[in-house]
C-alpha cells in the first residue's frame, strides 16, 4: 500500500464504510462515518523512525518477558522430578489390589515422609547377616577351645632290667602235717633203710610251723612204727638247726667223730653227735628217748615226734 492511499469506491448511497483502516506510509487510522474521509497528510521519515524503534523496543521487552517465564518453568520441572513424563504412569497398577485405593499422604514441606521399615532396608539386613555370622564363629571358637579331660600320658618305658624269676620255695612242695591230714610219706617210698624226708608238723601250742625229718631205720618193719624215728629240726635249746648227717667224712672232718659207721644227727654249733639207733633215759622224767648223745655237750637228745603207720601211709601225729 505504501506509494499513495487505496482508492476506496463508496457505496450505494454515495458514502463510504463507517469503519475503514486505511494505511498511508505504513499508519494505520480509523475514520468515522460522521466525519469526512481525509486522507492523512503524508508522515515524515523521523517520525516513523521513533514509531518502528518504539516498536521494537516493545517486542524486545515482550521476548525477554517469556524467555525469563520459559526459564523459572523449567527450574520448577527440575526440582520437582515426579512431574517428569516417565512418572506420570500411575503406580497404582504394580500394587495390590489392597492397596490401590487407599490416599497417599500429603507431603508437608519440611517434614519428612514415612519411614521404610528396618526389614526392608538392605543395609540393616546386612547388619543383621554380620552379625549372625560373627554369632556362629565366635560359638565355633568357643566349642573348638573348650577345655578338653586331661588324658593320664602313658609314662615313658624305661628300660627293665630282666630279673629271673625267684626260685620257688623248696618248703612249700615239702608235706605238712596237720590234726586234719597228717599223713608226711608212703612205705614204699620209705623201703631202704636210712633213707630220709623233710617235712613240716604244726605246733599244737603255738600253731608254728616246725621243720623235721623222718628217717627209716635198718631195724624193724617199714609197716611198722618203730622202723622208723622222726625229730624236731630245732635244737631243744639255742636256735640252731639239727642236720642229717650221711656224709661219713663230714663227721669226721667238721665234727671230729671218730670212725662213723653209720648215719648220725648233729648239732652244727655244739658239735654234738645224736646216735638214730641209740635210746636214753631222760634225767627226772623217767623216759626213754631215742638219739642218745654219743659226743657234745648237748642236755638232751633233740624233741621226738610220734609216728604212726595206717596201711600204706606214714602219719606224724604230735611232737613232744
Amino acid at each position: 500500500m505504501a506509494g499513495g492511499p487505496a482508492s476506496i469506491p463508496p457505496n450505494d448511497s454515495g458514502a463510504l464504510p463507517s469503519r475503514l483502516c486505511l494505511c498511508e506510509g505504513g499508519v494505520f487510522f480509523v475514520s468515522h462515518p460522521s466525519e469526512p474521509l481525509t486522507p492523512p497528510s503524508p508522515p515524515s521519515w523521523a517520525s516513523v523512525s521513533v514509531h518502528m524503534s518504539r516498536a521494537c523496543s516493545d517486542l524486545a521487552g515482550v521476548v525477554s518477558h517469556i524467555l525469563a517465564s520459559l526459564s523459572t518453568f523449567n527450574c520448577q520441572l527440575s526440582t520437582f522430578p515426579t512431574l517428569s513424563i516417565e512418572s506420570s504412569r500411575s503406580p497404582m497398577t504394580d500394587q495390590p489390589p489392597s492397596d490401590r485405593f487407599k490416599s497417599e499422604m500429603p507431603q508437608i514441606p519440611g517434614v519428612s515422609g514415612p519411614r521404610s521399615s528396618p526389614a526392608s532396608n538392605p543395609a540393616v539386613k546386612l547388619v543383621i547377616g554380620l552379625l549372625a555370622v560373627l554369632l556362629v564363629v565366635f560359638l565355633g571358637a568357643r566349642w573348638a577351645l573348650r577345655p578338653k579331660r586331661a588324658e593320664p600320658r602313658p609314662a615313658a618305658l624305661q628300660p627293665q632290667i630282666e630279673v629271673p624269676a625267684p626260685a620257688p620255695d623248696p618248703n612249700t612242695l615239702l608235706p605238712h602235717a596237720t590234726a586234719a591230714d597228717p599223713g608226711i610219706a608212703d612205705v614204699t617210698e620209705m623201703a631202704k633203710p636210712w633213707s630220709s624226708k623233710e617235712f613240716f608238723i604244726r605246733n599244737r601250742l603255738t600253731g608254728e610251723n616246725v621243720p623235721a625229718f623222718l628217717i627209716r631205720l635198718p631195724a624193724g618193719s617199714p609197716s611198722q612204727a618203730n622202723g622208723y624215728w622222726a625229730f624236731s629240726v630245732n635244737s631243744p635249746f639255742g636256735n640252731c638247726k639239727l642236720e642229717y648227717l650221711i656224709d661219713l667224712d663230714k663227721l669226721k672232718n667238721d665234727y671230729g667223730f671218730r670212725a662213723p659207721k653209720h648215719p648220725m644227727v648233729g648239732n652244727p654249733c655244739s658239735r654234738t653227735v645224736f646216735d638214730p639207733l641209740k635210746t636214753t633215759n631222760l634225767p627226772g622224767s623217767g623216759a626213754w628217748v631215742r638219739g642218745s648223745i654219743v659226743q657234745g655237750s648237748d642236755l638232751r637228745p633233740p624233741l621226738g615226734i610220734e609216728i604212726k603207720v595206717d596201711g600204706k601211709k606214714i602219719l606224724a601225729v604230735r611232737t613232744e
